[in-house]
């Protein structure tokens, strides 16, 4: 997968974000290699302009319910474009009044820790 990296809110409007969700997409039955198939379903994601940040097992974006899940429906189905079946995970955690999580969560355990993480 590609390396952890934070994608700015360039041309997002300035909505509240409160909900964070981390998803993976596998497609199956294509062999062991899927690296140029899920480069091309992130694509969906770079286009978005959600804030998000990818990490070896997927793919966590902030932002309100109905873009998400948009989102994660557009790569599940160009993820089903390339073969027979598709395996979509999604982990959701909605608070109200949070926005800007998605760094925050990471910073309140660097914190508590007193040093930064591996990133």
């Amino acid at each position: 997968m590609l390396p952890l990296f934070y994608c700015s809110l360039r041309g997002h409007s300035k909505k509240e974000m409160d909900m964070l969700a981390e998803f993976s997409i596998i497609p199956i039955g294509i062999g062991a290699g899927v690296g140029d198939k899920l480069a091309a379903v992130f694509k969906f994601v770079d286009a978005s302009g959600l804030p998000y940040k990818v990490n070896p097992m997927g793919t966590v974006v902030e932002g309100e319910w109905d873009e998400i899940m948009k989102l994660i429906h557009k790569c599940h189905s160009a993820a089903m474009k390339s073969g027979e079946r598709t395996l979509t995970r999604i982990a959701i955690d909605d608070r109200k009044g949070k926005p800007g999580r998605i760094e925050e969560k990471v910073k309140s355990i660097e914190r508590r820790l007193g040093k930064s993480l591996k990133k």
